[in-house]
């Protein structure tokens, strides 16, 4: 009878799975179809309007005018070189902006918010450096570090390690008291503490920043380059507003956002795999 009772469980559980499963599956198609048809209504309405002279090509351009600048990109090059040589730039001082920033983001806000006394020095500084509109900081990197890949970090290292600190910082403060004397009473030094509790209390905080991070670090080497660069995706963009090619500057937004989302991407798998527990939504 006992038995019975535990295979009927077992059963009542799979079939659970399988319908939770079955709904999931059920509620991401619709979430898909559904942006399928606004995507569809937006760029259709824009192809319409343009090739009606509705809107004017010469200032909005249509997607099929930037689906093929983009083709024409990558299958000939751009009048500054080889289009993916651009990418690359603009993917490598993304990727080390993104990740300078969130190191010295994860350390200074770890320090700060396990320190009262650094807290309250540095605090007031912080809280000023992160009104500073910091895009006016590129001519300023462009001086001191030139045109190259170094001034596009800097700029995006700025814009990545507020939001990484903010958030490890508040991660930290947020950890529980109780949780962090019962470690203390086992017997925890400073170092197992931070490994075993603290580090992973805050780790919600710190991936949920690392998704507008990313992007802020691209946006830091995008703008960078659009002052004052001679390779990047910017500097192509650059040079389309220059030539009043309005489809140029389409197919690099394009570009950008495409490598926006793939990051995001990345970034939503990671955060996955770290933080288990954590339902995402899909």
């Amino acid at each position: 009878m006992q038995m019975q009772t535990t295979l009927n469980t077992q059963e009542e559980i799979v079939t659970r799975k399988k319908e939770m499963r079955a709904k999931a599956a059920k509620i991401k198609a619709r979430n898909l179809t559904l942006q399928i048809i606004v995507f569809i209504a937006i760029f259709g309405s824009w192809q319409i309007l343009s090739a009606n002279k509705i809107i004017d090509p010469f200032f909005f351009s249509s997607p099929f005018s930037v689906i093929k600048q983009i083709m024409e990109w990558i299958m000939e090059g751009t009048s500054q070189g080889p289009l993916y040589v651009h990418f690359v730039v603009s993917f490598e001082e993304t990727v080390i902006a993104f990740f300078i920033g969130v190191i010295l983001g994860v350390v200074a806000g770890y320090a700060l918010g396990r320190n009262d006394i650094l807290s309250v020095i540095f605090g007031p500084y912080i809280q000023m450096l992160n009104a500073l509109p910091r895009v006016v900081l590129a001519p300023i990197f462009i001086i001191w570090f030139g045109l190259g890949m170094p001034s596009k970090i800097a700029l995006g290292v700025t814009l990545t390690f507020f939001i990484v600190f903010f958030n490890a910082f508040q991660g930290v403060r947020e950890v529980d008291k109780n949780l962090l004397n019962n470690a203390r009473l086992l017997g925890a030094n400073r170092r197992q503490l931070a490994q075993h509790v603290i580090i992973p209390s805050a780790l919600t905080w710190i991936l949920s920043s690392l998704h507008s991070s990313f992007g802020f670090a691209l946006v830091g080497a995008v703008v960078g380059e659009f002052i004052g660069s001679t390779k990047g995706l910017g500097f192509l963009i650059a040079q389309a507003q220059g030539a009043f090619n309005t489809t140029g500057v389409f197919a690099g937004m394009v570009l950008l956002s495409v490598t926006a989302l793939a990051a995001n991407w990345a970034v939503t798998k990671l955060e996955t795999r770290f933080i288990a527990w954590r339902h995402v939504r899909q």
